[in-house]
């Protein structure tokens, strides 16, 4: 099948590259004159593993391509993917204008019936809007082709895109009309060989789907950190109420860690964007509320835990590990280690980072300053450090050498924002240790 996927940042390549693999003719346009020509080169703009050899293959076989050319790619694809970003506005709500200008583009070039497929995360509704501003460009036209619009969200991790895409465990289909079912069916159908996990749905569902599942996730995010508050006043180890309640099947394991919050690129915006729908329908989601007011102290916890140990932090240096919102990545829109760099400069203090693959988008973002510098490993980092913070769960940082640890700082204390390690084992390291509710220093 032939394919257009309008927007090449995470999604849109992604998904594009995973098309491709599966013999699909693959067109990617994007107005980003740079990116296209990266991608022209092979170089991947985004980091996720598999991508750049997924990419780097199905370019070579000819069926991956990309162009500039909005006319092109219109008249290229028989499916549509609309696969660009929905920003925040400045009242929370999702920034419609690439989704729409994209639908205007299509309306203005297609040559005949074509499936639109909406990718992007949108809110409740959006598809209508595409069909009407596409319909407005072919009345304008004069034309009266057929054409369809569909809702697909994604539902892809960042740090395991490739395999999700792959391997997905549903498809959510937003569809009102019969051909485009059977169209956009037959198109993963490659991707469900063991057995059809096709969810079908009216396109409004669809895109609350989205958002309502990303919602459930920060939910219980949020509600672990803020237990984690209690369970430190109480005496209790958050890890041991976490086993408690996950070992219950109706609940589960997943996404009840205690942290320093969620960040990146989806969880923060999707959250503000449902709390914008939820006000604009008279209905607000005052759970979504709490969930995102804890998560904004949250990421600060470290920051005061440090404050109310060290006292003053003017003059001090803080190793950290981690600098994107989670591992396997280079992202970090909104991630924990932004808001505690920006406080611990706000206090007068400095930052060496360490980051197995952030660090370059660390530069970029902050750029040079005296009080920020990177190290080529982790112990590095160390070096004269009056404490270490750990923000994301690496695997390189779950079993550390805890001696070259303690002999590298100027004072052996971590503040563990991922509780990663033993408490008791720390103690008897001689090292100081703080986490997420849990006892402070030693057993239980």
């Amino acid at each position: 099948m032939r394919l257009t996927v309008i927007g090449t940042g995470y999604v849109g390549l992604v998904s594009a590259a995973c098309m491709a693999d599966m013999g699909n003719e693959v067109l990617c346009l994007d107005v980003d004159e740079g990116r296209i020509a990266a991608l022209g080169r092979g170089v991947v703009p985004i980091h996720e593993p598999g991508l750049e050899a997924l990419v780097e293959r199905n370019v070579a076989a000819g069926r991956l391509a990309f162009t500039l050319d909005a006319k092109q790619a219109a008249e290229f694809g028989e499916v549509q993917f609309i696969a660009v970003s929905t920003p925040s506005g400045e009242d929370g709500s999702a920034d419609l204008r690439q989704v729409l200008a994209a639908a205007r583009t299509l309306g203005r070039h297609m040559p005949g019936y074509r499936v639109v497929v909406d990718k992007s995360t949108v809110p409740v509704g959006t598809a209508d809007r595409v069909e009407a501003v596409i319909r407005e460009e072919l009345n304008e036209r004069g034309v009266e082709f057929g054409f369809a619009v569909v809702s697909n969200p994604e539902f892809l991790k960042e740090g395991a895109a490739v395999e999700d895409c792959m391997r997905p465990d549903r498809i959510v289909l937003g569809v009102e009309d019969l051909r485009a079912e059977e169209i956009v069916r037959a198109l993963y159908q490659p991707f469900l060989r063991n057995h059809d996990r096709t969810l079908v749905m009216s396109r409004r569902a669809a895109e609350l789907t989205k958002y309502a599942a990303n919602a459930m996730l920060a939910t219980r995010i949020s509600f672990m950190n803020d237990l984690a508050r209690l369970a430190e006043e109480v005496g209790v180890d958050i890890e041991d109420v976490r086993r408690g309640i996950g070992s219950d099947p109706r609940i589960g394991y997943s996404f009840l860690y205690a942290g320093t919050g969620y960040g990146g690129s989806c969880f923060p915006k999707d959250i503000r964007a449902l709390l914008r729908t939820g006000i604009d329908h008279g209905t607000p989601l005052r759970v979504l509320r709490a969930v995102q007011e804890v998560n904004d102290e949250q990421k600060t916890v470290l920051v005061r835990k440090a404050k109310r140990r060290l006292g003053s932090l003017r003059g001090r240096r803080f190793a950290l590990w981690g600098l994107a919102f989670k591992p396997n990545t280079d992202d970090m829109r909104e991630a924990p280690s932004r808001t505690v760099m920006e406080a611990l400069w706000s206090e007068g203090a400095s930052v060496c980072a360490y980051d197995p693959i952030a660090a370059r988008e660390c530069r970029r973002i902050y750029g040079e300053r005296d009080d920020l510098s990177f190290a080529a490993t982790m112990i590095d980092a160390l070096r004269g450090a009056d404490a270490l913070m750990i923000l994301t769960e690496s695997k390189e940082f779950r079993s550390p050498a805890f001696e070259q640890i303690a002999a590298a700082m100027k004072t052996a204390l971590i503040f563990d924002g991922r509780n990663l390690y033993d408490p008791a084992m720390l103690a008897r390291h001689g090292i100081g240790y703080e986490s997420i509710g849990r006892p402070k220093e030693g057993g239980r």
